[in-house]
């Protein structure tokens, strides 16, 4: 199975876009699978449902290229760089295909408002949009990195 299968997958059984992608994409530099888990969890639903927040699997994306790529020491400028060009690259690659990189840009609706959520539950936006979200993220990590 694909990384981009494997992370549509995981979205599908129940875990959250960055969660996917995190948990998928983590683990070849070395964050375990749980570790992964964990970490991304509150990045899910535009940031735990914040409304403008960033889409969770742009937000799995820009954390993975941070692990392959990020620094670890301060004045390591070259790196830091680096992971800012990927970073706004890949941003970009995924408001090219989906039209934006907000939660709410991408669903139509602002799922932090009760109205909006509803909406989203009753058009099944997540389970009709999310999925391709999930794998455009996973095609940009498999373009980039």
């Amino acid at each position: 199975m694909s990384n981009k299968e494997e992370a549509v997958s995981s979205f599908k059984s129940g875990f959250n876009c960055a969660e996917a992608i995190v948990s998928v994409y983590g683990p070849e530099p070395g964050l375990p699978r749980e570790t992964a888990l964990k970490i991304a969890c509150g990045l899910g639903a535009g940031m735990s449902k914040l409304g403008g927040g960033v889409c969770g699997a742009a937000s799995g994306m820009f954390l993975v290229i941070g692990l392959k790529y990020g620094r670890t020491d301060p004045n390591d400028a070259t790196a830091k760089e680096n992971v800012y060009d990927l970073v706004r690259e890949s941003a970009q690659r995924f408001k090219e295909k989906n039209g934006s990189i907000y939660c709410a840009g991408l669903l139509g609706c602002d799922i932090s408002t009760p109205e909006g959520l509803r909406y989203a539950k009753e058009n099944g936006l997540v389970s009709k949009l999310c999925p391709k979200f999930v794998a455009d993220a996973a095609d940009i990590l498999d373009e980039i990195t």
